[in-house]
C-alpha cells in the first residue's frame, strides 16, 4: 500500500521542521506546572486557540474579554464551542472522521447559515475566502477530495502526526467543503490530528496562535500550488506553528507558575 504522507515527510526542509516541532513539545510537557495543574493550562490553551481561529478568519478580539462572556459575534462563539467540543470528539476523530468534521461545523456555524446546512457539506459552489485563497474547488469535486483526505486518515502511516495534521488542516482550508467557517474546522481538525496521533496527547499546544503568523495564507497558497517546494514550506509553516502554541502554552505555565 502506497503511503503519500511518508513521501511528504522527506520533501527538502520538512525532517528537520518536524523534528523541532517534536523537540519542543517534549519539552513542554517536562515543565514542572505541568505535575498540579496540565487541565487547567490546557484549558487555557484552548481559550487562546479559539480566539486565534477566530482571529484569522478576521474577527480578532481581545482576550480578557472572551474571559469575561463579553463578545457574542458567532464566528468566535463558533470558535468557543468547537474549542470545547474537540474534547469530547478526540477518540471518534480516528473511527469517524466524517460524524466529527459534521459535529465541528455544526457548532462552528451555529448562527452564520441556516439550521439545514449546518454540518452538511455545501452543494454549492460560492464560498467565503477570508484569507483570499481564491475560488474553492466545485462542490463536487470538492467532495471527491475529502473522501480521498477521510480514506488517507484511515491508511497506516510512517510519517509524524505533525505531516498527517499539515495535510488535514490545508485540504479542509482550501477546499472548504462547508462553504462558512472551514477555516475554524481545519484548525480544530489538526489540534485533533496532534493530540490524537500521540504528539500532544494532553492538548497544551496552542497550535492556532502560531497560524497568526502573516506567513499563514502565503503558506496555503504554496500548498494550492502542489509542488512539492510548496507543499514542503506548508509543513514547515504547521511546524513552526506548533513550536509558536509551545511558546505560548510555555508563556502560560510560566504565569501559573508566578501565581
Amino acid at each position: 500500500m502506497s503511503d503519500p504522507l511518508a513521501v511528504i515527510a522527506e520533501f527538502p526542509g520538512v525532517p528537520e521542521a518536524v523534528d523541532e516541532a517534536r523537540q519542543a513539545v517534549d519539552r513542554l510537557y517536562r515543565h514542572r506546572v505541568l505535575r498540579r495543574a496540565s487541565p487547567a493550562v490546557s484549558a487555557e490553551s484552548a481559550l487562546r486557540g479559539a480566539r486565534a481561529s477566530a482571529a484569522v478568519e478576521g474577527v480578532d478580539v481581545p482576550l480578557d474579554a472572551l474571559r469575561r462572556d463579553e463578545i457574542h459575534d458567532p464566528l468566535v462563539q463558533g470558535a468557543l464551542r468547537v474549542s470545547a467540543e474537540m474534547g469530547r470528539m478526540g477518540p471518534t476523530w480516528r473511527k469517524a472522521p466524517r460524524q466529527v468534521l459534521a459535529r465541528l461545523h455544526a457548532v462552528a456555524a451555529a448562527g452564520l447559515v441556516s439550521q439545514e446546512e449546518l454540518g452538511r457539506p455545501r452543494s454549492f459552489d460560492e464560498t467565503s475566502d477570508p484569507l483570499g485563497l481564491g475560488p474553492a474547488p466545485a462542490a463536487a469535486d470538492a467532495a471527491v477530495r475529502v473522501e480521498g483526505l477521510l480514506d488517507l486518515l484511515e491508511r497506516p502511516t510512517k510519517a509524524s502526526a505533525v505531516v498527517l495534521a499539515a495535510v488535514v488542516h490545508a485540504e479542509l482550508a482550501v477546499l472548504r467543503p462547508f462553504g462558512t467557517a472551514d477555516g475554524v474546522v481545519a484548525r480544530a481538525a489538526e489540534r485533533l490530528t496532534l493530540v490524537e496521533y500521540g504528539l500532544d496527547p494532553k492538548s497544551l499546544v496552542a497550535v492556532e496562535v502560531g497560524h497568526l503568523e502573516p506567513a499563514y495564507g502565503e503558506a496555503l497558497r504554496a500548498y494550492l500550488g502542489g509542488t512539492p517546494e510548496g507543499v514542503a514550506a506548508w509543513v514547515q509553516h504547521c511546524a513552526s506553528a506548533v513550536r509558536l502554541g509551545v511558546r505560548e502554552t510555555t508563556a502560560i505555565c510560566e504565569a501559573m507558575q508566578r501565581g
